[in-house]
């Protein structure tokens, strides 16, 4: 089958098939009479466990050690069972990061909601967060790979 028609069957774009062909995932034929890519069942079992594994966020490195093993003929369920024990510890860390932030948000939309909108000073920015304190007693701080969106009528 073409690319278009494996694409098709399996519910992905073209341009994803050309993506895991190019960097070597999937290893179709090329047609003598076209030269076109020739895609058979194994790719097409290939990119399925492609697509299973990535919505386990699996990484394109992941996937080819796992393919590296199971190419030369050996089991890849350990090492897929390590790496999935340690995609749990690390979304358990994570949510349980924004649970605390959930917290502290909520903690501050409620303390500043009566406090007024005072006007900066040559010390003071917003006092909002200048004035609010971690659990630990030191200020909050924003690290500058924080992300802020801010609406056009905020930004003026």
């Amino acid at each position: 089958m073409k690319v278009n028609q494996l694409a098709t069957e399996l519910g992905i774009t073209a341009d994803t098939v050309r993506f895991y062909t190019r960097i070597g995932l999937l290893n179709p034929n090329k047609s003598p009479v076209n030269g076109y890519k020739v895609y058979d069942h194994k790719d097409k079992s290939r990119m399925q466990f492609i697509l299973s594994a990535r919505r386990l966020d699996f990484s394109v490195e992941e996937i080819k050690v796992i393919f590296s093993k199971t190419d030369h003929g050996e089991s890849a369920c350990h090492l897929v069972r390590t790496l999935v024990k340690q995609k749990l510890a690390e979304t358990e860390r994570q949510f349980n990061e924004m649970v605390r932030l959930r917290s502290r948000l909520a903690h501050a939309v409620e303390q500043w909601s009566t406090m007024p909108d005072n006007l900066p000073t040559g010390n003071m920015i917003c006092h909002l967060i200048e004035g609010s304190h971690q659990t630990d007693g030191t200020p909050a701080r924003i690290n500058q790979d924080d992300k802020i969106t801010l609406t056009p009528t905020e930004v003026k």
